[in-house]
């Protein structure tokens, strides 16, 4: 097993509340990490129908096996269990309940209506790069990165990408899609899913992509939820305030996962990335994946932001550090150039931080810093240091 960041905030949180509840994508390795973390937890999934069947017809039946704790994973198909727990855990102080689910919605929605207060929430999402390393394993190339994408099962079983996402991509629309939203065409919602992949790390027009997939606006929005809420895509919002100037306020569109967006595209190397037309596109969004990873892990659940003016000037990521922005630049090119720093210069005046130097994250292997800023190789970004938990 690949240790997990996240685990040392779950196993802190777990003895400072009841419930800890984890969401997160299906098959991003919850099961393994509250299995790995609580062995001693019985362990019941409630994605087995008999299982479900009877939490469903006697919850109170159901729960006295287990009324000391366990872990209940997939445990949004029984939303009504969660009032039972919460009788549990306000009467003995000593019971622990782990729950898990991949729907985030259904979720949380449970947790806010019946176990607010007591219920510690966090977020797993795949294996951030760092990881991946500190596990063994090492990549030349970023698109190699970005082609297998990061999704535990991809090496834990050495499945091949173009054999596991296709099959990814059809389980989650018959399982987690229709628990959220009555779709009637499944194919109608994958062709939109794909339409959204050829928009990554680009503003989002509602319309166009309306238009493109032959719904109407207001579906194309349910539809986007629908994907936020079962994190397979996330919205990144702009960051417009304290400037004068006209500023761009619709969202840019990510995915959590960069080898999910190969597939869609019908991407199937890692040659095939440095060639393709969205190949900034997919390296933005892996590196903006590894800094909402890096938050995750800890425990905090803000997204970075973006920063564009009407006149397409533009910085790609804003980070907290020690309180304060920093802008980073993003730039899939190998080879080091001093325009990577124009939008930090231009930023710098803009934002009157003229001792916030910023970043340029770029795809080659070099990391320095210069006058006009620091170079960091995509290789080495604990060399970015955001704002520490509290």
């Amino acid at each position: 097993m690949i240790e997990r960041t996240l685990a040392k905030k779950m196993i802190a949180l777990a003895k400072k509340f009841p419930v800890v509840s984890l969401t997160g994508p299906r098959q991003s390795g919850k099961t393994t990490l509250v299995r790995a973390m609580f062995p001693s937890f019985p362990y019941v999934s409630l994605e087995e129908p008999d299982i479900r069947h009877l939490a469903l017809q006697d919850p109170r039946g159901f729960l006295s096996n287990y009324s000391g704790g366990a872990i209940f994973d997939e445990v949004q198909h029984v939303p009504h269990l969660f009032s039972y727990i919460q009788s549990i855990v306000d009467n003995d102080p000593d019971a622990r309940f782990i729950l898990s689910g991949s729907s985030n919605f259904l979720l949380m929605e449970s947790i806010s209506q019946t176990l607010a207060g007591r219920s510690a929430v966090l977020q797993l999402l795949p294996f951030s790069m760092a990881e991946l390393t500190h596990g063994g394993h090492h990549f030349d190339q970023y698109e190699q990165v970005i082609f297998s994408g990061q999704y535990p099962r991809i090496y834990d079983r050495q499945i091949n990408p173009t054999d596991f996402y296709p099959s990814y991509i059809q389980t989650y629309v018959e399982r987690d899609v229709r628990l959220i939203k009555n779709i009637p065409d499944n194919n109608t919602f994958i062709q939109f899913t794909r339409l959204c992949a050829g928009r990554v790390g680009q503003l989002l027009n509602y319309t166009s992509l309306a238009n493109d997939a032959g719904i109407s606006p207001n579906t194309a929005r349910a539809w986007l939820s629908v994907l936020e809420t079962s994190y397979i895509v996330y919205r990144l919002q702009p960051y417009f305030k304290n400037f004068n100037k006209r500023l761009i306020k619709s969202p840019k569109l990510y995915f959590y996962d960069t080898g999910l967006v190969c597939s869609l595209l019908g991407i199937r190397s890692a040659d095939q990335v440095s060639t393709h037309f969205l190949k900034g596109g997919l390296f933005e969004n892996l590196i903006i994946n590894e800094f909402v990873k890096r938050n995750r892990n800890r425990g905090e659940p803000d997204f970075p932001y973006f920063w564009r003016d009407s006149h397409g000037k533009e910085i790609d990521c804003l980070l907290t550090i020690n309180g304060e922005f920093s802008p980073i630049e993003i730039k899939a090119g190998k080879t080091a150039s001093s325009s990577y720093f124009d939008s930090l210069k231009n930023w710098r005046k803009l934002a009157d931080l003229a001792g916030e130097p910023g970043y340029v994250v770029y795809g080659g292997d070099l990391s320095l810093d210069i006058r006009a800023g620091s170079l960091v190789s995509w290789k080495e970004l604990d060399r970015i240091q955001s704002q520490p938990s509290t």
